[in-house]
């Protein structure tokens, strides 16, 4: 856990183009507006206000990317995709960050794993399943993805257990938890995993992947 909690705002980018180029292990959230996607990104860094929870669903409209390692080396990059699926944004936004999402899910080269956020209540949309269909040849190849149904405290054991088994059935091959920030539900377990993606066993020879951390002075909060 204390390793998340070194997370430090490092840059927002609109297009592809403005992203660093960067050779650290990243880490994608995506998901629907409203899935909890900014709640959750904070929770596991213990940090109130890292990732920027819009009061307009669907407003937030770059790639935000935070940089974490201990010691003043980041081995490690979060990327907090923005919310899809609100009805009230403009056709227009839409179709630009379908294109936008596509293209990074598709051809960022350091990506190494995606965690696809969804309310248990509504289970895994139309959306989140176009987005499975993007990232799956990279799964192929080895890209790690795990689904989290978040807010799963608004459920009983009933409901959550049977949301578990639809959604296991419907992501193909990734793995599903169930996560609740207020209860802290499986906030340790999705530490470790991430953790266990940024840091692989490194093969014999080969230097462990790193650069200088970000400056704390440069602000911990992505623009809207």
């Amino acid at each position: 856990m204390g390793w998340l909690h070194t997370a430090k705002f490092l840059t927002t980018a609109p297009e592809l183009k403005h992203l660093p180029r960067l050779e650290v292990p990243e880490i994608a959230f995506v998901g629907r507006s409203n899935a909890g996607k900014s709640t959750c990104i904070n929770t596991l860094t213990q940090q109130h206000r890292l990732a920027y929870a819009s009061k307009t669903p669907g407003r937030t409209q770059s790639i935000n990317l935070f940089t974490v390692g201990k010691h003043g080396v980041t081995d490690a990059v979060l990327a907090d995709l923005p919310g899809y699926g609100y009805a009230a944004v403009p056709k227009e936004a839409k179709y630009r960050w379908q294109q936008v999402m596509g293209n990074y899910l598709q051809t960022r080269d350091n990506l190494k794993a995606v965690v696809l956020l969804c309310d248990p209540r509504l289970g895994m949309t139309e959306l989140d399943e176009i987005l499975l269909d993007v990232i799956r040849p990279r799964v192929v190849d080895g890209l790690q993805f795990l689904v989290l149904l978040t807010k799963s405290d608004k459920l009983n054991k009933k409901e959550a257990d049977k949301a578990l088994q639809i959604v296991k059935l419907q992501a193909g091959g990734g793995t599903v938890k169930l996560f609740s920030a207020l209860k802290r539900r499986g906030v340790d377990e999705v530490a470790l995993q991430l953790s266990d993606w940024a840091h692989p066993p490194l093969k014999e020879g080969t230097a462990a992947p790193g650069l200088p951390a970000a400056d704390p002075d440069s602000g911990s909060e992505a623009a809207a």
